[in-house]
């Protein structure tokens, strides 16, 4: 069976939606793949029939949020650019991509804007830049906040209470060791106020990630996956001291917009 959403699991709910509810978790099923599931593979693993399922997905597809291949159905983007249109997110990009196109013609680097999505970070923008040799991260990309240098920013820069309720999100659930090991490279992210990382996939890249920061906690992280090249426009210091810049901007924006996200 699909996990159920913290809250649900005692059932005192006084409505029900069966129907609703399945096409959430066909929903939320296809959204933690990074695969194409079949019609067999999607009813074995919510543990239902497939009568009780086929028409959610008939309706599901109808409507955008999910795609039949040759290999089964995957999660459109419908659902995320849904969510763009909440108005602290639009806000936030308003006032994010102006800078994030400066500095990406400052500096000669890409740089994409990420934003808390459960136990994880999502990719709302990006920009790139306008040199022959470049790195991009789609639109939409999401990874576990423990597994990048710019989840572990967004990590960093949260409440307490917030960094709890994030570790019971996280599926599977973090081994203690693990769970140390991102509260002890949290720590120190803050202490110094960004990431610096030398790439773990791409030899020859450095991530830079700089916290958006309104009230006490980060809203969003601004990374730079900046590519030693020859003819660079800038050092990864300067980079650094550039991207570090625009997010105080930012975040000051936010502020004097009230922008609340």
């Amino acid at each position: 069976m699909a996990s159920q959403p913290p809250g649900l699991l005692d059932d005192k709910r006084l409505y029900r939606a069966p129907a609703l509810e399945k096409g959430l978790d066909i929903l939320e099923l296809l959204a933690a793949e990074d695969h194409p599931l079949t019609m067999s593979a999607i009813v074995t693993r919510l543990g239902r029939s497939t009568g009780e399922l086929f028409r959610m997905i008939q309706v599901l597809e109808h409507r955008g949020y999910v795609a039949q291949g040759p290999d089964g159905y995957v999660m459109t983007p419908r659902l995320f650019h849904i969510g763009l249109k909440r108005p602290p997110v639009r806000s936030l990009m308003e006032q994010a991509l102006p800078e994030m196109r400066l500095l990406a013609d400052r500096i000669g680097q890409s740089c994409y804007l990420a934003i808390p999505s459960g136990a994880a970070s999502s990719v709302i923008a990006r920009t790139e830049a306008n040199t022959t040799v470049g790195f991009s991260v789609r639109v939409g990309y999401r990874r576990p906040i423990h597994e990048t240098p710019s989840g572990q920013v967004l990590y960093a820069f949260q409440t307490q209470q917030t960094r709890r309720e994030w570790d019971g999100l996280f599926d599977p659930p973090l081994s203690d060791q693990a769970r140390n090991d991102l509260i002890a490279t949290a720590d120190m992210l803050r202490g110094q106020g960004f990431a610096r990382t030398d790439s773990a996939e791409m030899p020859g890249m450095v991530e830079l990630a700089v916290p958006i920061i309104r009230g006490d906690r980060a809203v969003a992280v601004l990374t730079v996956p900046f590519i030693r090249i020859i003819d660079a426009a800038v050092d990864v210091d300067q980079a650094l001291a550039e991207l570090r810049a625009t997010a105080t901007r930012i975040s000051e924006q936010l502020i004097g917009n009230d922008a609340r996200i």
